[in-house]
């Protein structure tokens, strides 16, 4: 450690940045925590000086820990379920109220803000991820959510695997989930995804649970791991029915399948009722979308830093749950976006910052900002969409009059068409 000049405090002026001056310093530190990074030979163990009167009014459990009946009244406290660049985020945020988050160290200073009680940590930590989150980490997400009780995210999480079921069981992270998550996964009628495509998915995280046991596992074992063991249940709820005759094939081929359950589809389909053991239903993703352009056509995209709005109405009752705004390839953006109506004044809004990817469907980039809960939309009300960004977005101008797959049409007043949004994430109020 650096030695500290005895006047260090003169060119400070305020207390704020004394505190911040002493993170990470021995300088009248009377505590020190030890961590211990790596595993077995690579086991590194390295040391955080702090200061007890700092984390005790930063956290009821320091608190509770340097001043409470069982005090700790050890100089060195080692802490075996922390790394070292965790703990050091955690108290860099007790001395300054800043912290420097990543993809690779949120989760773990989420993790702790928990831990020792700092809900305003927890909330910046929440809100990274939310901007962060894609269907290449959705499953190293969902768990750590699941386990914090972050109620909201797991929500988030939910939604990115519905609409991007295939990208996220591509992953690497897909193949680190338990038996009971990647149940929970299959049993979703609400995924966007081939039937077929999530029967590989499923065959290939059981190939790779057998490769981490250094087995070469054939159908029969595979069967086993998938097999859910309640009455009158066989196997993970896969929709085998709604299959074309040539991907059921290939399901054949896999040794999968027991000779009991090999319906083949025109036995399926022969009788209407017959009992064949697997959902006969296709899947349906949750949400609508209604693109505001023509994906088959070039569209002109307009640098702009000015706030933009967007008017429209709808012309049925739906549950608006989000948008898709326009972006710079590979950038961060942060925003906020307010929804309004004539007579009532802003019904909603969210914000933060969102990492900028391909569109699944067209060739530009962007990404989604979700409302915490759905705002109702009413037929023939006028609605204003509010974009203000910290950074220029791209916008477009669009068609005034869009019809929607799902049958909505959305009317937008062609003066006010320029507005980074591209698409309206939605589901119908009866549904």
């Amino acid at each position: 450690m650096a030695i500290v000049d005895e006047n260090w405090h003169t060119p400070r002026s305020t207390i704020k940045e004394r505190i911040s001056f002493m993170f990470n310093k021995d300088h009248l530190s009377d505590v020190k925590f030890v961590v211990f990074d790596g595993n077995g030979e690579n086991e590194s163990r390295q040391m955080i000086p702090a200061h007890k009167f700092i984390l005790a009014i930063s956290s009821p459990v320091f608190k509770a820990m340097f001043y409470g009946k069982l005090v700790e009244t050890g100089r060195t406290i080692e802490l075996p379920d922390c790394d070292y660049e965790s703990l050091l985020e955690l108290f860099r945020y007790m001395y300054s109220d800043e912290v420097n988050l990543s993809g690779s160290n949120v989760m773990k200073v989420l993790y702790l803000a928990k831990k020792y009680m700092v809900p305003s940590l927890a909330n910046k930590c929440v809100k990274y991820v939310f901007g962060h989150l894609d269907a290449s980490n959705v499953f190293n997400i969902l768990p750590c959510a699941q386990k914090y009780d972050e109620k909201l995210l797991v929500d988030k999480c939910w939604k990115v695997i519905d609409e991007d079921a295939e990208a996220a069981m591509k992953s690497e992270s897909f193949a680190t989930i338990d038996r009971s998550l990647l149940e929970a996964v299959v049993e979703r009628n609400t995924l966007d995804i081939a039937e077929l495509e999530l029967f590989n998915r499923v065959t290939e995280w059981a190939t790779k649970k057998f490769e981490e046991q250094g087995i070469v596992a054939d159908g029969q074992q595979k069967r086993r791991l998938l097999s859910i063991h309640f009455p009158k249940r066989r196997l993970l709820s896969i929709h085998f029915p709604v299959m074309t005759e040539e991907e059921f094939s290939f399901v054949l081929r896999s040794g999968i399948l027991r000779l009991g359950e090999v319906i083949f589809k025109a036995d399926i389909n022969s009788v209407e009722n017959r009992p064949v053991g697997f959902p006969k239903t296709k899947r349906s993703s949750r949400f609508k979308r209604c693109c505001r352009y023509n994906s088959s056509v070039t569209f002109d995209l307009i640098r702009s830093s000015c706030p933009s709005s967007l008017t429209f109405t709808v012309d049925c009752e739906i549950q608006l749950h989000g948008v898709y705004l326009f972006g710079e390839k590979d950038s961060s953006h942060s925003l906020t976006l307010y929804l309004e109506r004539d007579q009532d004044g802003v019904l909603a809004s969210t914000g933060g910052t969102f990492l900028s990817k391909l569109h699944r469907s067209c060739k530009c980039y962007g990404f989604e900002v979700w409302f915490e809960e759905p705002v109702s939309l009413q037929k023939g009300s006028k609605y204003h969409a509010h974009v203000v960004a910290d950074h220029p977005l791209y916008n477009t101008n669009a068609c005034g009059l869009v019809q929607c797959i799902s049958g909505v049409t959305f009317t937008f007043f062609l003066s006010l068409t320029q507005s980074p949004i591209a698409e309206f994430i939605f589901n119908l109020n009866c549904e």
